[in-house]
């Protein structure tokens, strides 16, 4: 096998122009197989397999420096680097990342994970070179989906003025993790913007659509062609006018191609757009039909595509689409925003029934949260459904846009806590420390698949800006007979006795059930309390329960720094003596990124597992009985 003769960094040019095609398919065969067995991004990175090998062929590592954009889709490249061996613990507790690493490799010049973000950093290096007078290539490698991200626009506004060279490599595959937005060849040529042209296309398609029979098909036949011809000869205006050479378009899977082009990419005094034409899940055609569904591939069967185990319970974005699809036949007001993530959050199906409410802006979540507000100052119902960490990237949105004006916008936050194998670039576990920070914000999370489905209901016709966040994976069913009235600030009880009380928050209610079992067998008085809202938390129950309990223990999937049980704290040491009594346990995440793993795993690592936390609970109480 070619691929075996692979061990070290540039052990690729070494290879004959026959072997190339060869190891070409060898990497796709170790790729399926592999993905298939242990899960992964599958579709991104089968289509840049050639495109890799050409980057690695015309350049030499690690002292040329290639950046990734979001960097899923570096596979081929940890494997021409030497890391085979690392693919049998991809994505798994203490093995490989599925992301570039600084620490794994002197060849990953860059850690990402979120998009939009290789042509500054890319810039970065280019402008230290320049500086500390060093010799090698920068090359930023950025698909046409992160393209549709605001911070690649201020990259290359700033990459214009460029004097030494410096490569971006534009990935153009028309997709992102769902379809594109409107597609590459919107975002390109200036020519379709001005008045003559305006003007000659309407007076030609409005002649022409006089004409019986005929006249809509040649109008159908003209924009047909009208496209391809753009393609062919405007494909680079935007990036020309900007002051950045371009070159291309480039068969992304001809390798010599591509090395011919790159040739000419280095002779460049300043930045040059290099744009390469690829097709996302090449060589395989469940990949090639399904490139969505193959983003972020759970193990599957590679002779049908499909998975190895079929899902047999509902997860929270199951519950979210289906609550969604029914609010959307209610009530007219209501409208859906994603971020280029309409399938991974759910919002499919309401986009197939009211494709007029659903707006996909791109990768573009400062926009999206923006927007929204737009829209809910404007009379609608806005639910802005995204991922807890892309989240992050619209903060001063969500500020200034949203919650100064008292807006309201519906935020539901999936992917809320640990998420497991993409690491800790996808984490969520910041969100309640920065929702919370934010006044007129209210957040909600709920215990249970039922209480999901109310709280977006709630949401719904709640006239403030709220957040729901709810975790990634099963829906939990339990507590099924708890379903109090969702009322603003107030927590639900579901055991009251006395001593120790569980004060959970989301998905830690699951938690603290099991957590509750093993204290009662230990002989101790255990109450359960469902927080639901983080902010406002209820304070009028915590006053009652400090008459009963010693011991106050918060339990959330989120970081402690800023989180529910530091407000907690806060508020008790802000009462009077009588209150303070009840002391206060926070179980948290620690002030640390968490890598990636599966995520039990992790949360016996970090100590938010029943185990882990029955003996730090413990531990606390007895403290509590030698000063009782």
């Amino acid at each position: 096998m070619v691929l075996e003769k692979i061990n070290n960094p540039n052990d690729i040019k070494k290879l004959t122009s026959a072997e190339l095609p060869v190891l070409a398919d060898e990497i796709r065969d170790f790729l399926i197989r592999k993905i298939s067995e242990n899960g992964g991004h599958l579709a991104s990175n089968l289509g840049v397999v050639e495109l890799t090998m050409a980057l690695h062929l015309a350049f030499h590592l690690p002292e040329d420096k290639i950046i990734w954009d979001v960097g899923h889709q570096s596979y081929t490249h940890k494997l021409l680097t030497g890391r085979k061996a690392g693919f049998d613990n991809l994505r798994k507790f203490g093995g490989m990342s599925g992301f570039p690493k600084r620490k794994e490799s002197a060849c990953d010049s860059f850690d990402t994970g979120h998009s939009s973000t290789s042509i500054s950093a890319g810039l970065g290096y280019a402008e230290a070179r320049e500086l500390t007078g060093q010799d090698y290539h920068v090359i930023s490698v950025i698909g046409d989906g992160a393209l549709t991200g605001g911070m690649a626009y201020e990259a290359l506004n700033n990459a214009s003025r460029m004097k030494s060279n410096f490569i971006i490599v534009l990935n153009d595959n028309n997709m992102s993790i769902s379809e594109n937005v409107g597609g590459l060849s919107r975002h390109l040529g200036n020519l379709r913007t001005t008045d003559a042209y305006k003007d000659l296309k309407t007076g030609v398609t409005n002649s022409l659509n006089k004409i019986p029979i005929y006249g809509e098909r040649m109008v159908s036949q003209i924009r047909r062609t009208k496209s391809g011809i753009k393609q062919l000869f405007i494909p680079g205006m935007l990036f020309e006018d900007m002051g950045i050479t371009y070159l291309g378009p480039v068969d992304g899977h001809d390798i010599s191609a591509m090395l011919r082009v790159f040739k000419e990419a280095v002779k460049v005094d300043g930045a040059v757009l290099v744009h390469v034409m690829t097709r996302k899940g090449n060589g395989y055609l469940p990949a090639e039909r399904h490139p969505a569904r193959f983003h972020g591939a759970e193990p599957f069967q590679i002779d049908t595509g499909l998975p190895a185990q079929n899902r047999t319970t509902s997860n929270y974005t199951d519950i979210f689409s289906t609550v969604m699809r029914k609010l959307g036949d209610r009530d007219e007001k209501v409208v859906a925003i994603t971020a280029a993530m309409g399938e991974g959050t759910g919002l499919k199906r309401f986009h197939n029934m009211f494709p007029e409410r659903f707006f996909d802006v791109g990768i573009a979540e400062e926009h999206a949260v923006t927007f929204a507000a737009g829209l809910a100052a404007a009379g609608l119902k806005p639910i802005v459904a995204v991922y807890s960490s892309f989240l992050q990237r619209a903060y001063d949105q969500i500020l200034h846009d949203v919650c100064i004006q008292d807006l309201p916008v519906v935020f539901a936050i999936d992917r809320a806590g640990l998420v497991g194998s993409d690491g800790e670039t996808h984490q969520g576990i910041f969100d309640l420390s920065y929702l919370s920070s934010i006044p007129n914000m209210t957040i909600m999370a709920p215990k249970n698949k039922w209480e999901l489905s109310d709280m977006v209901k709630f949401a719904v016709n709640y006239e403030h800006p709220v957040a729901i966040r709810y975790p990634r994976g099963e829906a939990y069913d339990g507590l099924k007979e708890s379903r109090a009235r969702i009322i603003c600030g107030k927590s639900e009880i579901i055991a009251m006795e006395s001593q120790i009380v569980l004060f959970a928050v989301g998905s830690m209610v699951k938690t603290a059930v099991e957590v509750r079992e093993l204290l009662k067998a230990m002989g101790y008085q255990c109450s359960l309390i469902n927080a639901r809202f983080v902010k406002p938390f209820d304070t009028e129950l915590i006053e009652e329960l400090a008459q009963e309990h010693n011991l106050l223990v918060t339990m959330e999937e989120n970081v402690i720094s800023g989180g529910f049980g530091e407000h907690v704290v806060r508020y008790m040491n802000e009462q009077d003596c009588e209150s303070t009594r009840m002391k206060v346990l926070n179980i948290a995440i620690p002030d640390e990124y968490v890598e990636h793993g599966n995520v039990e795993i992790l949360r016996k690592e970090i100590g938010i597992d029943k185990e882990s936390i029955v003996k730090k609970i413990v531990a606390e109480y007895a403290k509590i009985r030698e000063r009782l």
